[in-house]
């Protein structure tokens, strides 16, 4: 695995244990379907294969969505905010996002507004 190119690497705010949130998007309706976490690694595996990778944090190893479960997120660009402290990743998303089985993780609590 080649190592993420420098001047992204430049570019990252990290929080204090190396990692980026990085948002997963619908690339086409604009869907936003879950949260995950990046570090250089996971970043340039994304980068690098198409794939995404993320960090998880409870259990402390790289995870391409869609290794066990099948619901692939094919990568179609990555984008770095304005202040360099998260990443947007627009995907083609293969079944469902969430681990609950759910669409997206935003599905379950509406907190305020309106459903629909």
């Amino acid at each position: 695995m080649s190592p993420l190119d420098q001047a992204i690497a430049d570019r990252l705010k990290r929080t204090p244990d190396g990692l980026v949130p990085a948002i997963a998007q619908q690339h086409d309706t604009g869907e936003v379907l879950m949260l995950g976490w990046m570090d250089d690694e996971a970043l340039a595996r994304t980068l690098s294969t198409g794939r995404a990778t993320y960090w998880s944090r409870s259990r402390q190893e790289y995870w391409s969505k869609g290794d066990t479960s099948g619901h692939v997120q094919h990568v179609r660009e990555v984008r770095l905010d304005c202040d360099g402290d998260t990443l947007l990743v627009k995907v083609d998303q293969v079944g469902v996002a969430c681990h609950t089985g759910e669409r997206t993780c935003f599905d379950a609590d509406l907190l305020q507004g309106t459903d629909g």
